[in-house]
């Protein structure tokens, strides 16, 4: 997170130093030293939209895209748009690709979840799921937050014939106020990668990211939009936020009837792989 947040203020420094034609006229060693890290391979910029740019990357050995987003929004506060992305039961209603979005299981010591993702893919593949573990944190005295994803094993969720399983997935987001938690305004950097599992060609697939992501994100927008509003009730992830590891709170959170997929239990060992 900590390396995420140095990319977030080298790329904001160059958008919000001046005008945005300035940005443009970056050579483009200036632009990928903001965007990557010593040592890193380089990313290229294939997205430039008003509220966010888009980057990639190969992932070296294999025939799929690492994904950047660097956006920022003035209109929503960081806690709305944070709290639209964990609220699984809204999420249903605002995004009509998913088919399924359940949580299995809690984590009360870390806060870590086991969410089941069924999502439409475009025709004519067939629909992918997803098994993963998230975790947040709200850095109040750094002013920041973050979330992290990635693919997990879970007993309670064995693979249906009807759905592609995606065994390889990760994302990496860090959101940075511009002033406060409560107040409109702020940057974010999203880092994704995953592996859908077609048989189509790199380009393809890229194709298929490049042209979803926008979509994805406006749809995230206006949802927040219509939180801010209150025109629909959705949870406080941060006034919410379990007991940390090592203050005296431990186990498994039983899962409300509502997100409640199975009886399963998953070891501490597979929670904490976030």
């Amino acid at each position: 997170s900590a390396q995420e947040m140095k990319h977030m203020e080298n790329i904001s420094s160059l958008l919000h130093g001046g005008t945005p034609d300035d940005y443009r006229r970056l050579d483009p060693k200036s632009e990928q030293d903001a965007v990557s890290a010593p040592g890193e391979q380089p990313w290229e910029m294939i997205m430039d939209k008003k509220h966010f740019k888009l980057w990639r990357r190969p992932i070296e050995g294999t025939h799929l895209y690492q994904y950047r987003v660097f956006g920022t929004y003035t209109d929503v506060t960081p806690r709305q748009f944070f709290n639209v992305q964990l609220d699984t039961e809204y999420r249903k209603k605002w995004d009509s690709l998913v088919i399924k979005l359940d949580v299995i299981e809690r984590d009360l010591a870390t806060g870590s979840e086991v969410i089941h993702w069924v999502t439409h893919f475009p025709y004519p593949m067939y629909s992918r799921d997803y098994v993963y573990v998230r975790r947040y944190s709200v850095d109040k005295e750094n002013n920041l937050m973050v979330l992290v994803s990635r693919a997990v094993e879970h007993p309670s969720v064995p693979e249906d014939p009807e759905y592609v399983r995606v065994r390889t997935y990760e994302s990496q987001m860090v959101i940075r106020p511009h002033k406060t938690f409560d107040e409109n305004g702020f940057d974010y950097l999203l880092t994704y990668s995953d592996n859908p599992q077609t048989v189509f060609p790199r380009y393809c697939v890229s194709w298929m990211v490049s042209s979803g992501m926008p979509d994805f994100l406006e749809k995230l927008h206006t949802a927040a939009l219509k939180a801010k509003k209150m025109e629909i009730e959705v949870r406080d992830y941060m006034a919410a936020k379990p007991i940390e590891s090592g203050a005296g709170g431990e186990g498994k959170a039983g899962v409300p009837a509502a997100e409640h997929k199975s009886e399963g239990s998953c070891s501490p060992a597979q929670l904490e792989y976030a």
